[in-house]
């Protein structure tokens, strides 16, 4: 190794170290202030204690905001899973002008705004004479969970050899148990990945949620604003903290799922 890589090597090491710390900080002093005692946000904390959790625990406004997101999170999901795999496939294995203009137009929710496209679902919503809170807010979860499951399974159908579905329709199976034993197994990575960044996203979407919901519907980010103004202690640490392990708790599991898919493919 020359002197001029390993000069390399090592600022590219102290890049990467820098741009960790920026990353984790906020999340460390967050998770920090959420045990303390003192009734605001300080460090070091004068001692260390679980008032705010048993806050949490004890608080009625925040409950039914928690469920409305973990079903909204949960069904924009499922439905996101299916309607991205069709149009995966349609785009993959069709054959039409305009084809890249369609995949872009998916994924557009990823490149815009969430406020262009909250005011866009809102007066389109409007126009078609939609005003159910619920139901504007799963169509528009399902919009910005979309992408995540085109993009993911289009790329994994590239990869995928569909001359086996055929090879499994001459050993007597019927199509769409083909599809089902032979297709959904070698897309089911691309099914986690996609679905667990799917949920994520819905279950923290504050700029689509806010146009839609009332006082009565509200998702865990509208709430969590709401606290912050009204009451702005740890409380909304310790709320943060809980979502940071429920994405870290997600990333793990579908991380150890996968290695198990691959171990079996094996």
């Amino acid at each position: 190794m020359t002197s001029i890589e390993a000069v390399s090597r090592w600022v590219c090491g102290l890049i990467a170290a820098a741009t960790v710390i920026f990353l984790m900080t906020p999340l460390i002093v967050t998770a920090a202030v959420s045990f303390g005692s003192s009734a605001v946000f300080t460090l070091p904390a004068p001692s260390w204690s679980l008032r705010w959790y048993e806050a949490l625990a004890r608080s009625r406004d925040l409950w039914p905001p928690v469920l409305t997101s973990l079903q909204l999170a949960a069904l924009s999901t499922a439905i996101a899973l299916v309607l991205g795999t069709l149009c995966a496939i349609g785009l993959l294995r069709g054959d039409f002008r305009g084809r890249e203009a369609v995949v872009t137009f998916l994924v557009s929710p990823l490149m815009l705004p969430g406020l262009v496209i909250g005011i866009a679902m809102l007066e389109a919503f409007r126009a078609s004479g939609l005003r159910e809170v619920w139901t504007s807010l799963l169509l528009a979860h399902v919009v910005i969970t979309l992408p995540y499951v085109v993009r993911t399974v289009f790329a994994s159908l590239s990869l995928f050899d569909f001359t086996l579905i055929d090879a499994a329709r001459t050993l007597g199976l019927t199509y769409p148990r083909a599809i089902l034993k032979v297709l959904v197994p070698s897309l089911a990575p691309a099914f986690l990945t996609s679905g667990m960044f799917a949920f994520l996203a819905s279950m923290d979407n504050y700029p689509i949620s806010i146009f839609f919901t009332d006082a009565w519907t509200k998702t865990l980010p509208i709430q969590m604003l709401q606290y912050v103004e009204e009451s702005p202690d740890p409380t909304i640490a310790a709320i943060s903290t809980l979502l940071i392990l429920l994405a870290i708790g997600v990333l793990v599991i579908g991380d150890r799922l996968v290695g198990l898919r691959r171990m079996a493919d094996l």
